[in-house]
């Protein structure tokens, strides 16, 4: 029988993504979203490109009561949990919403875990928790420093919440670092309903409405004074769930912590230079003052995750790029 996977947050940006993964290795996939951030047509397109119906549910992942009566939970084998508000920028203006969100939402799934006895759970959690390292690449065992933002907070506190847990036998918690990129059939990719805060999205949506984009602080410590990031095509990113789930499906009382990324750090000004030579086209960009919650610099050592699950990145960061421009234009 298909193994029935819950996915929360599942019409956002990764979690579109990874419910596209798992039904291509033959899972079924059952949504919840409260649509905060994404679209209802984002299930039809997901549909589409599967040649499959998905179940959704329209609910709050912080209203446990309404969750518990949802006549889904029979024979679930694991959820995938995404759902959360994830812009630094807006966290450090709204810390009190990204608290109660992301924890409440989180407790609410472990209770229903352990309600109903469902053994698998993947944390959907952020290179935010490493601050700003001491030392580069961060590995798994790198120290968590003190949160740069109210987001990178709750990550944190999610992640310990999770670890104390007693209602959990296998758990898998992956720090992703930059998801960018979208599906290649541009069906599915980053769609912002509130104003986009990654760089990427902010790249297009410059160049689509034909306005500056706007560099958050070149006087950083780093080699061209932009930050520097770890950026890796959402694919691979939706790819590493589905992988992780299967290694908890073969272990008892199984724990995971890993990074995913591309395992290379690339700066502001260095991705706007690939963007406009993947893309054959010009940024209109102006330097401005820094923007607060945001890292120098991180990227990732992700050798424990290629021995664990046996996963590698599969697509370049200019393959992204094209990726992401054809989203951007054909929605």
């Amino acid at each position: 029988m298909t193994k029935k996977i819950i996915v929360t947050g599942g019409t956002g940006y990764i979690g579109s993504h990874t419910v596209v993964e798992l039904i291509k290795k033959g899972y079924n996939p059952v949504i919840i979203d409260n649509l905060s951030n994404s679209k209802k047509e984002v299930i039809s397109r997901i549909e589409k490109i599967c040649k499959k119906k998905v179940s959704f549910f329209k609910i709050d992942c912080t209203k446990e009561k309404k969750l518990k009566e949802l006549p889904i939970w029979d024979d679930v084998k694991g959820i995938i949990h995404f759902a959360a508000h994830k812009s630094v920028s807006e966290s450090v203006d709204f810390p009190k919403k990204y608290l109660s969100n992301n924890i409440g939402s989180l407790e609410a799934i472990l209770n229903i875990m352990k309600y109903y006895k469902i053994e698998n759970l993947v944390f959907s959690s952020s290179c935010t928790v490493y601050g700003n390292p001491e030392k580069l690449p961060v590995t798994e065992k790198s120290k968590i420093q003190e949160p740069t933002s109210p987001y990178a907070l709750t990550k944190q506190k999610c992640e310990e919440i999770i670890i104390k847990s007693s209602c959990i036998n296998n758990y898998a918690i992956l720090r992703y670092f930059n998801p960018i990129g979208a599906h290649k059939s541009s069906l599915i990719g980053e769609l912002n309903l509130n104003k986009p805060n990654n760089l990427v999205p902010l790249i297009s949506k410059s160049i689509k409405e034909k306005t500056k984009l706007y560099v958050y602080g070149d006087d950083y410590n780093t080699h061209d004074g932009t930050c520097v990031r770890d950026y890796i095509h959402v694919c691979d990113v939706a790819s590493a769930h589905v992988k992780v789930l299967e290694k908890l499906f073969t272990s008892n009382k199984k724990k995971y912590i890993l990074n995913i990324g591309l395992s290379k750090g690339v700066s502001v000004l260095e991705l706007i230079k690939q963007f406009e030579q993947a893309n054959n086209i010009k940024v209109n960009y102006e330097i401005s003052n820094r923007r607060e919650g945001d890292v120098e610099q991180i990227y990732a050592n992700c050798k424990l995750a290629e021995k664990e699950l046996k996963w590698f990145p599969e697509r370049s960061i200019k393959q992204a790029l094209i990726d992401a421009w054809n989203w951007e234009k054909n929605n």
